[in-house]
């Protein structure tokens, strides 16, 4: 059996991985992905970007790859879809035009009901599976629609939760995964390290990062120890500084309290606090909010994202409290998503 897989994010391969695990050995990728599960027709590394201003310079590569999967859609038995919806969004449209009867999964939805709305009416009518990992997103869906939800993958991947609160005197530092998250966060991340004075500053790099990206990305790690597996890292951490992205869920459903903050480029800051229609940013804020209607942890966006402000934030925040709501976001999403993905894909 042939998929034809579009996962062109690192976090996308990530859930790939653990839905390779879920499914026999008869399944066959073709397409995007990343090189250790199969033969990709690209390097994953080539469509790393970051903002709307990175992704215009970007279009005539991005059309290129679109038709290429299109024309190798034709030796595939299904059609396997990953986050990335301004990619996987069009060449959804163009497969179900020219391959009416391959069945489409998507997996890891567009977040449609946090900006263009509109956009569940064309997800609704394109995908013939629609494989949600948000237990609230099915209701903004018609009662038609083929839409589950199917667990969530951080439950399949994440193997160490915490029981309680620990005071084991480290501090997590995550600057994100991609160079302009990095270069923002890392100034503002080596003064704050300095302020815990008898604590261990651990800075958590990604397990893909080269030793070239490494030196070049991230400056002065003097005051930092490294760590590349960031689940274990999490978890024996008693706090967290985290850029925002699906590590602060992560964080959430370890039980590690932690605090967000992103600095975006000033222009897609401005397009995107006009587009989105959310009050946070957090995965796990959006989540419990939808849950109980207030926040999990504290976010600091733009300008905001200071030393003084990340540590008077640290001091003044309830642990207790967020562990406890923690818990409830861990009940709240069940279960992991692999295996019913992989079900959806061998029935």
């Amino acid at each position: 059996m042939k998929v034809l897989v579009s996962a062109l994010e690192h976090s996308a391969n990530v859930h790939l991985e653990a839905l390779r695990h879920e499914l026999s050995d008869r399944v066959e990728f073709l397409g995007i992905f990343d090189k250790k599960l199969g033969e990709p027709i690209v390097d994953l590394s080539t469509l790393a970007i970051m903002g709307f201003v990175d992704a215009l310079k970007k279009l005539p590569f991005f059309f290129r790859l679109s038709s290429r999967m299109l024309d190798l859609a034709e030796q595939a038995d299904k059609i396997l879809l990953i986050d990335s919806s301004g990619f996987n969004l069009p060449l959804a449209k163009k497969l179900k035009k020219r391959y009416p009867d391959k069945e489409i999964i998507y997996y890891i939805l567009p977040q449609a009901w946090a900006w263009r709305p509109k956009r569940i009416a064309l997800i609704n009518t394109t995908i013939d599976t629609i494989a949600s990992i948000l237990p609230f997103e099915k209701s903004y869906y018609p009662k038609n629609s083929s839409i589950q939800y199917v667990g969530h993958p951080l439950l399949d991947e994440i193997h160490v939760f915490k029981k309680q609160l620990t005071q084991s005197g480290k501090i997590a530092f995550m600057p994100g995964s991609r160079k302009g998250e990095i270069t923002k966060l890392m100034p503002v991340f080596q003064n704050l390290a300095t302020r815990f004075e008898g604590k261990e500053a651990v800075l958590i790099i990604p397990p893909h990062f080269s030793a070239q990206q490494i030196a070049t990305l991230y400056g002065d790690l003097s005051a930092f120890t490294l760590a590349y597996e960031p689940h274990q890292a999490l978890y024996e951490a008693e706090f967290a500084f985290i850029c925002s992205g699906t590590a602060t869920l992560e964080a959430s459903l370890i039980g590690t309290p932690f605090i967000l903050s992103y600095i975006a480029k000033p222009l897609d800051y401005f397009i995107g606090s006009r587009l989105v229609k959310l009050d946070y940013v957090g995965l796990g804020n959006i989540m419990f909010s939808k849950m109980c209607g207030r926040r999990l942890h504290e976010e600091f966006l733009q300008d905001a994202v200071t030393p003084e402000n990340l540590y008077r934030a640290y001091e003044e925040m309830d642990k207790t409290l967020f562990f406890n709501d923690a818990l409830q976001l861990r009940d709240y999403l069940e279960h992991g998503s692999s295996a019913t993905v992989a079900r959806l894909i061998e029935a």
